[in-house]
């Protein structure tokens, strides 16, 4: 399985962690620590020390309520890190944005990647993406982020959200983006209650397939402070569990603030999944 991010091809034969890099003064666990470009550019460097395969900037907070940005803000705070990273480190750079003009611009710097969590909907996304060259990932959230954890509903969330991301693979080949380009992600968090998010990564390997790379988002989300009682800064534990947990059904790639522990994990659930299958 490989990932074609522009002029890298992402070797995703076994699981691999892409590092989160919040350029915000407002995101849920780590709001404001990383929104000076110095102090981001340093954090970049470091997560790809600690051997992430990708870095996901991002410049809009999607935490449940958060408000709005606009693109000009989001171009301000995003790019300029894009430019430097690309610079200093070996690993492509995804932009974690909705915005097509962000996604432009984050590109036109030198992202590889682009990452969004309304799945290309937004007027002019497909069409940015596309000729972008860039991977994209595809997400699944009901919702809007300032009201999505409100009273989300399914009948059969699994195969609800299985259908809506096959439905946005189609719409990406569709509109010019090759399949080795585009990962779907479930959205965990995204307009689920603790039992759907529960059951998606129960049932990851329904929704993923040897052409589909599947990404999973766990680290210091809620579920984890759902079961563990604990504040974002101390859910690692929890988090790395469920990253371990994640790749035993399927992931490909795990998206984690912690990305040193999470590799780790990442590493030994990879061999004892390897090994349950008889691959020894």
């Amino acid at each position: 399985m490989k990932l074609v991010c522009r002029s890298t091809v992402l070797d995703l034969a076994q699981p691999v962690v892409m590092g989160v890099l919040n350029v915000t003064p407002d995101s849920f666990s780590d709001g404001g620590l990383y929104a000076g470009l110095d102090a981001a550019v340093a954090r970049g460097r470091r997560i790809a020390e600690e051997g992430a395969a990708v870095i996901d900037v991002g410049g809009e907070s999607t935490r449940p309520g958060a408000p709005p940005v606009s693109v000009r803000d989001e171009i301000e705070r995003v790019v300029p890190v894009v430019e430097r990273l690309v610079r200093d480190v070996s690993v492509p750079i995804s932009v974690d944005t909705s915005k097509p003009e962000v996604m432009r611009a984050a590109v036109a710097a030198g992202a590889q990647m682009i990452n969004d969590v309304r799945a290309l909907t937004s007027p002019g996304a497909l069409e940015a993406a596309a000729g972008s060259g860039a991977a994209v990932c595809v997400m699944h959230m009901q919702g809007e982020p300032r009201t999505m954890q409100e009273n989300p509903s399914y009948g059969d969330v699994v195969r609800e959200v299985r259908q809506f991301l096959d439905a946005r693979v189609v719409a990406c080949v569709a509109a010019g983006i090759p399949r080795e380009r585009i990962c779907v992600d479930p959205g965990i968090g995204f307009g689920k209650t603790k039992d759907h998010n529960l059951a998606l990564l129960a049932r990851l390997d329904e929704l993923s397939d040897p052409a589909r790379p599947v990404l999973i988002g766990v680290s210091r989300k809620s579920l984890v402070g759902m079961i563990t009682g604990r504040q974002p800064v101390e859910r690692l534990a929890g988090s790395v569990a469920l990253a371990a947990l994640s790749v035993m059904r399927g992931a490909a790639i795990v998206r984690a603030h912690d990305v040193a522990q999470t590799l780790d994990a990442v590493k030994v659930a990879w061999e004892f999944r390897r090994a349950s299958v008889g691959g020894i």
